[in-house]
């Protein structure tokens, strides 16, 4: 028997719950993507405190969306094999115990971002928090297989709030990367749409492989793929970055094309898993290409 007192043995794993609520490495990827924006931001240079607070709001209130969408999909999670254990699919946390906890990391976040940061980007980071866990969780994902296109602009929203967060206003620039994402978004996530197709299938969920089939999405995956391939180009094309991006961004983009004509063509088990963790690692990647070369070998040149 283990001789600690029960308060001590469960507050750990309540933690942890909690923790796993904030999908936390989701959040850092938007996190890696709203700090490029900081990082190219003009004219303005940012600094370091300007930087702590923008991603501090902002990591909050991608947090907060994180435990919202536990909280409303708990009946789907509970369902599918890849999340029935999440803390409100299982019931060690209630759902209203999730809300609780999203609706105080939201503000916190927003508060955070309005008087430390400015209130455009709070408003701005609100309204993605409100399409993701709203637009999209409550309405898009249910309703149509074109759910992940359209609710995918929530998600692709970090580069702008980080541009904004630092020099206050809108601008073009920013929304190229938003545009990055925004098509990257379908080929990665149909990707594991197809590798748990039957789970989604048993769940309700009209994703694209449940709908139109496995064949049609892997031609979609491809041609998103293309058009990727082409909306990367545009950071180079308008001066944004220089030869070190367009060269990276070019091969990272047939990488992915590759992996996208083997999983459509190929007849190798496992190739959408594949997929669908080369297209983190292309993200990953392609954002810190960016940096590489705006901030120091492009200015080097």
């Amino acid at each position: 028997m283990n001789g600690k007192p029960l308060a001590q043995r469960v507050a750990p794993r309540l933690w942890r719950d909690y923790y796993q609520l904030t999908k936390p490495k989701v959040v850092a990827l938007l996190l890696l993507t709203a700090w490029v924006g900081m990082l190219l931001a003009e004219p303005t240079q940012a600094s370091l405190d300007e930087m702590v607070l923008g991603l501090g709001g902002i990591g909050l209130l991608a947090a907060g969306a994180a435990a919202m969408n536990h909280s409303l999909d708990h009946g789907i999670d509970a369902r599918m094999r890849r999340t029935r254990w999440r803390p409100v699919a299982r019931g060690r946390i209630g759902p209203g115990q999730a809300m609780t906890f999203a609706a105080s990391l939201a503000l916190l976040g927003f508060v955070l971002l309005y008087w430390g940061v400015n209130p455009l980007t709070a408003w701005l980071t609100l309204a993605s928090l409100l399409g993701y866990a709203v637009v999209y969780t409550l309405l898009l994902k249910r309703a149509t297989p074109q759910n992940i296109v359209i609710g995918g602009l929530a998600g692709a929203m970090p580069p702008l709030l980080g541009w904004t967060s630092i020099t206050g206003q809108l601008s073009a620039e920013p929304w190229l990367l938003v545009m990055i994402i925004f098509t990257w978004t379908p080929p990665h996530f149909w990707s594991l749409a197809i590798h748990r197709r039957d789970d989604y299938a048993g769940a309700d969920i009209p994703m694209l492989p449940v709908t139109h089939g496995i064949g049609f999405t892997k031609t979609a995956i491809l041609l998103y793929l293309l058009i990727l391939t082409l909306v990367c180009l545009l950071p180079y094309l308008i001066g944004m970055s220089g030869l070190i991006y367009l060269v990276g961004s070019l091969g990272l983009n047939l990488g992915f094309c590759w992996h996208g004509w083997l999983l459509k063509y190929g007849d190798r088990p496992g190739q959408a898993m594949r997929t669908f963790r080369f297209s983190i690692y292309h993200l990953m990647l392609l954002f810190g290409l960016l940096i590489l070369d705006h901030h120091w070998l492009w200015r080097l040149s």
